[in-house]
């Protein structure tokens, strides 16, 4: 069962999900920046974030039903919508960028949710999937969204995203700081010493993808798609690693 939109905006309203909101909002904005001239979705409880994107074209946020929906202003073609998450009311191909947070852990079906994602990709779109690290603090505290449902590994989303026809390109990690009151101060602080010295304590994993050079769209034939050229620091790795990390690039138009 989903977190309720209660809860999650209630968590977001305290410091330990400010903290996690400003962890995020940092790598989030390595790797896209302000996504210009982008259409750009939001599935899960992703609003924290995509008031960030002041270059897109259009911003949807879709919110699972058992989750629920909260208002979010509407500027301009910007909304907000309750979705079946296994089901889209979107055409295929229609996000240039799609950003799942709160998605993926308390799926019913992850590969299904990730299945209708990729239909919503267009074709050089760049899909960013945010979910609890499995070895992490924060997917053990019960009082954090990331601490229920089921966390991943980075291996586990990565073959998450290729059952899906995406092929990863980058990755990164943060949230290093424990989900306890005291602490939340040193979170910048233990945000560089952990990368360095205890990667494996990062409480939330950010995975990017990109569909592979042939890729089938749902509800159609076969279609042979044209991949955006990563940037230098993003060149697709062979199978087994990903490419460079979030923390290191920001996108320009």
């Amino acid at each position: 069962m989903r977190r309720s939109i209660d809860d999650l905006r209630i968590f977001y309203g305290e410091p330990a999900g400010a903290t996690a909101r400003r962890m995020l909002a940092r790598r989030l904005e390595d790797a896209w920046g302000e996504a210009p001239n982008c259409d750009v979705l939001g599935l899960g409880y992703a609003t924290p974030w995509l008031e960030a994107f002041v270059g897109a074209r259009r911003i949807v946020a879709a919110m699972p039903g058992g989750q629920g929906v909260e208002q979010w202003p509407l500027v301009g073609r910007n909304r907000t919508l309750l979705v079946d998450d296994r089901r889209l009311p979107f055409a295929a191909g229609s996000f240039d960028r799609i950003l799942l947070v709160h998605a993926l852990e308390e799926a019913d079906d992850a590969q299904a949710l990730m299945t209708e994602a990729v239909r919503a990709l267009a074709p050089a779109g760049r899909i960013i999937l945010v979910a609890a690290a499995r070895g992490g603090l924060w997917s053990r505290s019960e009082n954090t969204p990331f601490g229920h449902g089921r966390p991943f590994t980075r291996r586990q989303l990565e073959q998450l995203v290729r059952e899906a026809g995406l092929e990863p390109t980058a990755w990164s990690q943060t949230l290093y700081v424990p989900p306890w009151g005291p602490m939340l101060p040193m979170a910048d602080g233990l945000e560089q010493v952990g990368r360095r010295l205890m990667p494996g304590a990062a409480g939330v994993i950010l995975l990017e993808a990109t569909r592979q050079a042939y890729a089938r769209i749902q509800g159609g034939a076969a279609a042979t798609v044209q991949v955006l050229s990563p940037l230098p620091a993003l060149k697709p790795q062979p199978a087994g690693r990903v490419g460079g990390d979030l923390a290191s690039r920001r996108e320009r138009p």
